[in-house]
């Protein structure tokens, strides 16, 4: 299975954080599944970075994602057009992105955040 992780997923799981649940462990885990990380997730470490909202170091996270053999996804044109299509449940412009990302991925996306389940992808809310 393609699963597409939230941005808090991917830095739970590199911390080793209690806070991502043991179903979502597995799940990355697995050597079945495809694991994806987006670009856009990155520019939202970058961000919270940048604005003192989180400290974390994007060369350890880029070298990390790399050795777990997570692939990196860009951003498309089909995700762009994808995002003009989505409700916005919420506020929060990463998470749409990443939404139409795994939408035109045909990803299931990984999230812990509640208001995804609201928009029309495959959710994995563990």
């Amino acid at each position: 299975m393609k699963i597409l992780l939230d941005t808090h997923v991917l830095l739970w799981w590199l911390a080793d954080d209690q806070q991502l649940r043991p179903q979502a462990r597995d799940l990355i885990a697995d050597p079945a599944n495809d694991i994806v990380v987006s670009i856009v997730s990155l520019w939202e470490i970058v961000v919270k970075i940048r604005v003192g909202k989180l400290q974390a170091d994007m060369t350890e996270i880029s070298d990390a994602i790399e050795r777990e053999g997570f692939r990196l996804l860009p951003i498309t044109l089909a995700s762009l057009r994808e995002l003009t299509t989505l409700p916005t449940h919420h506020r929060d412009p990463f998470d749409h992105l990443l939404i139409a990302q795994a939408i035109t991925e045909q990803a299931a996306f990984l999230s812990q955040d509640q208001n995804i389940s609201k928009y029309p992808a495959q959710v994995l809310s563990h």
